[in-house]
């Protein structure tokens, strides 16, 4: 295990009715104007916005909506959040919805207390913004864990960058499994699986000797397995979106990632995919995953054969460690067709010509925790077998 240094910031408010229960005492800590933050109006259709209001009215609080976050949000609309945050001399941001609100709010919470941008603060002067105006999130679909750390994933649609920024850390998030009935099942799934894909790219990342931190991932991958399937089979099921919920939080909390150095090749080049297109994050990674272990997979062979039998349980018996190793990747193949998720770009609608995927493979970013060290041919080649 390598060293490490770990603290955790957020305060958990976990269960039914949370954020009746615990809202109103968060809100006697922060400031009058409070910026209420959702995406595309979906909270208003469901009566959680309604709800958001009533608590900070009776908390007396002035509030100032910041609405139409989309599910990739751009770094134009972060802009536009933070201006609007200094404008009205917001106090807190109360940020409602998923990982896209939740990401977005992260940079408006930071840049509204710079006049320097982000972007280039970020990139060109390598430096982290270290203020930011306080914020809580209150989860309405969960999968991305984006309530869990102060990493946001920004699309730069003037640069064509879909590129992780670092922004303010959410003093205490709202996670009410309940919530999660309000969105469809497609991304109830989609969700999971970004949750499932979080865990393996930590699990595969640095050093590749089995820790303590990976035995934890196994368990976590285990569980949304489980639950992805208890979940189709009996959508109004609140234990399982319950466990989904939790292992989306456990999987970004920091836990799973003491003492690694991840991977996350694979959301690198579904960020790129999704900075072109309108491509949908989970779904996206459920067709380059086992296209991309396919390619990897010789590189850390002891580990994608424990991958097999530890959480797919395959029988290793009479089997080489390749055959093993094989053997777990097409059992997640084939989970992803049992769970209805695409498995090929055209799946997804999505139609990406020769340049374009050059394009793409040329400005991925390429991971150090990744086993095998990509080339942007590789990344071309995984992006021609996703089709």
């Amino acid at each position: 295990m390598n060293e490490f240094t770990y603290t955790y910031p957020v305060k958990q408010y976990f269960g039914e009715k949370a954020a009746a229960k615990n809202l109103p005492a968060e809100l006697e800590k922060v400031g009058k104007v409070v910026m209420l933050a959702y995406g595309g109006g979906s909270v208003k259709k469901t009566g959680i916005f309604d709800e958001m209001v009533s608590i900070l009215q009776a908390a007396g609080k002035e509030i100032v909506e910041f609405s139409g976050i989309m599910s990739n949000p751009t770094y134009a609309k972060a802009q536009e959040g933070a201006a609007l945050a200094k404008e009205k001399g917001v106090d807190f941001i109360l940020a409602v919805g998923g990982g896209s609100v939740s990401d977005c709010c992260k940079i408006v919470a930071a840049q509204a207390r710079y006049e320097q941008d982000i972007w280039e603060m970020e990139y060109t002067d390598h430096k982290i913004p270290a203020e930011h105006i306080p914020m809580g999130v209150v989860v309405t679909a969960s999968g991305t864990g984006s309530e869990q750390n102060n990493g946001a994933v920004i699309t730069n649609e003037e640069k064509m960058l879909k590129a992780p920024l670092w922004g303010a850390f959410a003093d205490f998030a709202v996670l009410d499994p309940a919530y999660t009935l309000t969105v469809p099942m497609k991304q109830v799934i989609s969700g999971a699986f970004d949750t499932l894909s979080h865990a393996m790219e930590t699990y595969f990342g640095r050093p590749s000797e089995i820790t303590i931190s990976d035995e934890i991932s196994e368990a976590v991958m285990r569980n949304v397995i489980r639950n992805m399937r208890e979940v189709i089979a009996d959508s109004e099921s609140i234990s399982a979106r319950s466990e989904l919920m939790w292992s989306s939080a456990m999987a970004e909390n920091g836990i799973l990632k003491i003492g690694k150095v991840t991977d996350f090749q694979g959301h690198m080049i579904e960020h790129q995919v999704g900075a072109y297109t309108d491509c949908n994050h989970g779904q996206g990674l459920a067709v380059i995953h086992p296209v991309l272990y396919r390619l990897i997979y010789k590189e850390d062979l002891k580990k994608f054969a424990r991958f097999a039998v530890e959480v797919w349980k395959v029988d290793p018996t009479d089997k080489t460690e390749e055959e093993i190793a094989l053997a777990g990747i097409e059992a997640l193949a084939d989970f992803i067709k049992e769970v209805n998720l695409p498995t090929t770009f055209a799946d997804m609608g999505i139609s990406l010509d020769a340049d374009t995927r050059r394009k793409i493979a040329e400005s991925t970013v390429i991971t150090g925790g990744c086993c095998k060290k990509l080339t942007p041919q590789d990344i071309e080649k995984i992006l021609e077998e996703c089709r």
